[in-house]
């Protein structure tokens, strides 16, 4: 077996091309550096024994070497935030041992190849921030232990796989945002209960929102214990440090054990609160629902106020109609909520006072009514922006005033008027045949009783001659 060495040199100013350091190490972390220029042909065969590479935020160039199928005891690789170009390569897939690859925010280009279904044990894959095409793999769907799946900001294409959700057991992480997905979200992803972060915005999605979200587990409950995620690494992250100090006259020998970076940490950023933030640490406790920017429509379903341990709520930017669902203050622990740019129509509910740790909100540009709710978290919002852009709403922080307290305006279309109209339109329809009906009434009546006649010309004779 070979001894392990651990060799940290990350978050220095180490500069120019990789070295290849030492011939069996397990450990090599050279992220934040500023190492350039490409990853040196020789290296894989040179870091043959390696357990965990890490040589994210650098300015590496190039291409990922074909022949990094010859470190068969790499279980986490890490290359993010660099340079790296072309495609991904075939023989990625023949690290068997992988459980953590991080590519993401690179200029990666092609397809993901089918070969990286052979990665069995692989639990994260980051992909996200490259120039990425085509559709989903259906061999990726052998990778059955996979927690996240983050292939956003890229141009992926075609329909988001129904398998997603028998395959992947134990997913947390869905992240497809800002592809060219179309058609709708398939219903099956609501049968992942293990999912916490479900994030498909800004792509070319339509039709409904699915209805059923019982079977979201992980967000019906409040995600009260932090589990640090991290994959891979080498066996031991560890190791110790003899250090002799000169304590009263005399030197004495302390031994400390110092925690190595043998493993890759899970992180995710997040688009909540109308920011993007990365999480690491607490990336477990994450909660969020990011459908913004497509082309759904039909109603806000009723079944996402029963996931009670949601943290972040999106639907903006699509064509949603109908109320806002009375219920929405069962989500107690909702920290955002975005439903603005759509056709949402009704008053806001009062229930949505319940909201006591909403920090951000917006509900502009839709077309709600009445009187702005208030109270508890929600007289914190003095913002008339996150209220823009709807015509019949009234009361502060707007400047628009309440006709009074217990009336609010009519919605949008002044519905007095329109009945108002309506009550005109109708009497000057029903005027001409009231009129032939009533003429012909009476003169029909005339023509056929001769003794009415008499009477009627008697009538108009005596008037003439007392106005003579």
């Amino acid at each position: 077996m070979q001894p392990q060495s651990y060799i940290d040199l990350s978050s220095n100013h180490f500069s120019g091309p990789i070295p290849c350091i030492l011939n069996g190490a397990t450990v090599l972390d050279l992220s934040i550096n500023q190492f350039s220029g490409p990853i040196p042909p020789n290296f894989t065969s040179a870091m043959q024994y390696l357990e965990f590479f890490s040589a994210k935020g650098n300015q590496i160039s190039g291409t990922i070497p074909s022949s990094i199928e010859g470190m068969n005891s790499l279980t986490a690789l890490d290359l993010s935030r660099n340079n790296i170009g072309g495609i991904i390569p075939l023989s990625l897939g023949n690290c068997v041992a992988l459980e953590a690859v991080d590519l993401s925010n690179n200029r990666l280009s092609g397809e993901i190849p089918r070969s990286l279904g052979q990665l069995r044990r692989l639990r994260t894959m980051h992909l996200s921030n490259n120039s990425l095409s085509g559709k989903i793999p259906f061999s990726l769907k052998k990778s059955a232990g996979l927690e996240t799946i983050d292939l956003g900001y890229n141009n992926f294409s075609g329909r988001i796989p129904t398998w997603i959700s028998k395959s992947f057991p134990t997913l947390r992480i869905l992240r497809l945002r800002s592809n060219m997905f179309t058609g709708n979200i398939p219903p099956q992803l609501l049968n992942l209960t293990s999912l916490q972060v479900l994030d498909v915005a800004q792509n070319c999605l339509s039709s409904l929102i699915p209805q059923s979200f019982e079977n979201l587990l992980a967000m019906k409950n409040e995600q009260k214990i932090n589990h640090v995620l991290s994959y891979g690494g080498a066996g031991s992250s560890y190791y110790n440090e003899n250090l002799p100090m000169a304590v009263k006259g005399q030197m004495l020998e302390y031994t400390r054990t110092i925690s190595g970076s043998s493993y890759y940490k899970e992180n995710l950023p997040v688009s909540v609160k109308g920011q993007k933030l990365e999480y690491t640490r607490t990336i477990s406790l994450v909660t969020c629902i990011d459908l913004s920017r497509n082309n759904l429509s039909g109603k806000i379903p009723e079944g996402l106020t029963g996931l009670l341990g949601l943290r972040a709520l999106n639907l903006s930017g699509n064509h949603l109609t109908g109320k806002i669902p009375d219920k929405i203050g069962k989500l107690a622990l909702l920290e955002s909520l975005d439903f603005s740019e759509n056709q949402i129509s009704g008053t806001i509910p009062l229930s949505m006072s319940n909201l006591t740790f909403l920090s951000c909100l917006n509900l502009s540009f839709n077309n709600l009514w009445g009187k702005i709710t208030s109270g508890n978290q929600l007289q914190t919002f003095q913002d008339p922006s996150i209220y823009m852009g709807n015509k019949g709403l009234c009361g502060p922080p707007l400047l628009d005033k309440c006709v009074s307290d217990e009336t609010p305006p009519s919605p949008p279309g002044n519905i007095e008027k329109d009945e108002e109209e309506d009550e005109m339109c109708w009497f000057y329809s029903g005027l001409g045949p009231g009129f032939v009906v009533g003429f012909w009434a009476l003169c029909g009546v005339l023509v056929l009783k001769r003794s009415w006649r008499i009477v009627y010309y008697c009538f108009f004779d005596e008037m003439k001659d007392r106005l003579f």
